[in-house]
């Protein structure tokens, strides 16, 4: 006997709930009671074995699964756990209705991942409350998935969003600084292209991930930010820096820290801690003859190294207000025999063996250096 009617009149309220039940058991009398009960709640589908109910499983959307555990082909328990194999238990309950309700079953049932184990003959309004009650739990539990995917997705554009913002107002700080300078505007433009070049396309990026690289050359755009400090008559004169003047245009390394420290919003990203290291290390040299710490050989961070070549390189390539460009073989031959400062050698491979892409980016920025 599949059922105990004690009093028909006790199921839970009426009306059809959205979904499907499919009721998978050899029996055709009990697949028809059980699918007469729940009927009136929800769509029903049958199969006749455990083997007919999987693939229909694979092939449709169900809200639960009633299941016996005696079949041919393929028994309760092995659906279950190919059902566990294909990690569809979290997103379909499944029930366990038997009249053979030993410790093992219930033991195997549970650990493979049932919602419940039903014994025979079930009390109607006991297996309608406890299969509708665990459908609404999941039905809640999806819900609340796509609600908090919703607001992921929104806060996750919210915070794109002001990474945006953020990086166009580092962005036009750092190219106010250059305007100041009178330059053209495209310098940091060009350092973030070299920067993010370099380390994406030579061993010098080796063990930096993509979004440790995009930091990196975000971070390079606020390598001269302490500029902003320096008096105008030292930052836009013409010509050579007296030995005084040369001290005050140094600190703008130490300065360009104290900027970007005083920035909240700023300590909390992932550029932070690059920009400043940049800021401040970008004029050290391998030889440790640099300012304002001296740092020699490896004591210098890879990006701060990058940072420090690809200004080189764009202040030869490009006119400033106190020199003009030099032609594309001088400013190579002026980098490779250290007339701008010494370089890692490693650095310098990492350089020549990209600088052809290095030049074609910078026919398609402002600037452009010319063939020489």
């Amino acid at each position: 006997m599949l059922f105990h009617m004690e009093n028909p009149n006790t199921r839970p309220g009426g009306g059809r709930e959205s979904g499907t039940i499919l009721i998978v058991d050899d029996d055709a009398i009990n697949r028809k009671i059980l699918g007469k009960l729940f009927s009136e709640y929800y769509k029903v589908a049958e199969a006749e074995d455990g083997l007919a109910g999987l693939e229909q499983i694979l092939r449709n959307q169900f809200c639960a699964i009633l299941l016996d555990v005696q079949m041919p082909q393929m028994d309760g328990i092995e659906v279950l756990r190919r059902l566990r194999a294909l990690k569809l238990l979290d997103k379909i309950p499944v029930f366990l209705i038997t009249a053979e309700c030993g410790q093992e079953i219930m033991r195997e049932a549970y650990e493979l991942g049932v919602m419940d184990v039903i014994s025979k003959p079930v009390i109607s309004y006991v297996v309608l409350r406890r299969v509708r009650s665990i459908i609404e739990l999941f039905e809640a539990r999806k819900h609340l998935g796509a609600v908090v995917e919703s607001q992921n997705i929104a806060l996750l554009e919210q915070a794109e969003r002001i990474i945006q913002l953020n990086q166009g107002m580092i962005e036009a700080l750092a190219t106010a600084i250059e305007f100041r300078n009178e330059e053209s505007g495209g310098h940091v433009q060009r350092i973030c292209q070299i920067t993010r070049l370099m380390l994406q396309n030579t061993d010098f990026g080796e063990g930096l991930s993509e979004d440790e690289i995009e930091n990196i050359a975000l971070a390079s755009i606020m390598h001269d930010v302490g500029k902003i400090t320096i008096p105008d008559a030292v930052l836009t004169k013409p010509g050579r820096l007296t030995a005084e003047e040369y001290e005050i245009m140094k600190t703008h390394t130490t300065k360009g820290v104290t900027i970007l420290e005083s920035i909240p919003q700023l300590r909390n990203s992932g550029i932070y801690a690059y920009a400043c290291d940049i800021a401040r290390h970008h004029h050290e040299r391998w030889d440790g003859r640099g300012y304002p710490d001296g740092l020699a050989g490896e004591a210098i961070s890879p990006w701060a190294q990058v940072v420090s070549l690809a200004d080189v390189y764009d202040a030869l390539s490009c006119k400033r207000v106190y020199k003009a460009s030099f032609p594309r073989e001088q400013v190579l031959e002026m980098i490779r025999t250290g007339q701008c400062g010494l370089f890692n050698p490693r650095l310098l491979d990492s350089f020549f063996a990209v600088e052809d892409r290095l030049f074609e980016m910078y026919q398609t920025l402002a600037g452009a250096p010319s063939a020489g």
